[in-house]
């Protein structure tokens, strides 16, 4: 599997979707960014696409959305994150991309691994 690289555009839109918070951490995942709550990834960079963790209902409601599909690699889509279309405005993403940070900071918090 090739590992899709973005490029500085990609990562400017993502930087700039990334809600502030003093428990948002965004840290490079294998040559991509994921943004971080608790130490789960709720919001994640693959090549040009932008995804959300999404719960199984809003999941559903935002593939409705022409341009939202599976993210991450077409033969191994990421359980429960969903793309944003690319076409997308910061406003129009900012909904979902807050609803993702809400529903992950409301799971346990990882322990960080030894």
């Amino acid at each position: 599997m090739q590992m899709p690289k973005p490029t500085e555009a990609d990562r400017v839109r993502f930087t700039a979707l990334v809600p502030d918070g003093p428990d948002v951490v965004v840290k490079p995942m294998f040559g991509n960014l994921g943004a971080f709550v608790n130490g789960t990834m709720f919001m994640g960079l693959f090549g040009s696409d932008v995804g959300v963790k999404l719960a199984a209902a809003d999941a559903e409601e935002l593939l409705a959305q022409p341009g939202a599909g599976p993210f991450g690699p077409a033969e191994r889509p990421m359980g429960g994150y969903v793309t944003l279309p690319a076409t997308w405005s910061p406003e129009q993403a900012a909904p979902w991309v807050e609803r993702s940070r809400t529903q992950v900071a409301a799971l346990p918090p990882k322990k960080p691994k030894k």
